[in-house]
């Protein structure tokens, strides 16, 4: 007769081979993926991005080049193409959020996914192919981390959504403007994102 383990262990055990997978698998697309194209790995699930058309860059762009000009602290720092590692109700989860604003120097070493604990800002540009998870899992995913504004913009909604005071994995308090509006960033940035440029 052969022993079998209880259902609680099997379900350990099989949650385990379930993530080394999902591990294994990410890494595997990760080094395959062609310049450009970014992977991800949201609340368990793989994903992975063509590169980003025209319209987006030239948003991430706009909204970098603006907080870069009128932040008042030169000890912060903005990023792009930045991995953080934003774990939730999946063990792992690893992220490439398409703005990071963060203090100099919090991000050192070689590693390709970093804490977020120094995150001030996360910023997302939506397109068709990553909207949903942009407006769902990692707005979801930023708030368990505790970054303390994320900065939507949404390309197919028209509208840019600031979301602040993260609590559990939600944000309690969002402020939306239309494309063309400004939208104010509170401390420590204090000032207006201005859209026109979307």
């Amino acid at each position: 007769m052969a022993w079998a383990a209880p259902e609680r262990e099997q379900q350990a055990i099989s949650a385990a081979l379930k993530i080394a997978s999902v591990e294994e698998t990410f890494e595997a697309l990760s080094a395959a993926a062609p310049e450009g194209w970014g992977v991800e790995q949201i609340e368990g699930e793989i994903h992975v991005a063509a590169p980003a058309d025209g319209e987006h860059a030239e948003i991430v762009a706009e909204v970098a080049d603006q907080v870069t000009g009128r932040r008042k602290d030169a000890g912060l720092r903005t990023r792009t193409g930045l991995g953080l590692n934003v774990p939730g109700v999946w063990i792992t989860g690893k992220v490439t959020p398409d703005l990071v604003i963060a203090p100099k120097g919090s991000f050192g070493g070689r590693l390709k996914f970093h804490d977020p604990s120094p995150v001030m800002l996360v910023g997302e540009v939506t397109s068709e192919a990553t909207a949903d998870r942009d407006r769902g899992p990692k707005l979801r995913g930023y708030a368990r981390v505790g970054i303390p504004l994320y900065l939507l913009v949404d390309r197919e909604a028209h509208r840019v959504t600031l979301y602040s005071e993260p609590a559990g994995d939600r944000y309690t308090r969002e402020s939306a403007v239309a494309f063309s509006k400004t939208i104010a960033l509170p401390a420590p940035f204090d000032f207006e994102i201005d859209t026109a440029e979307f």
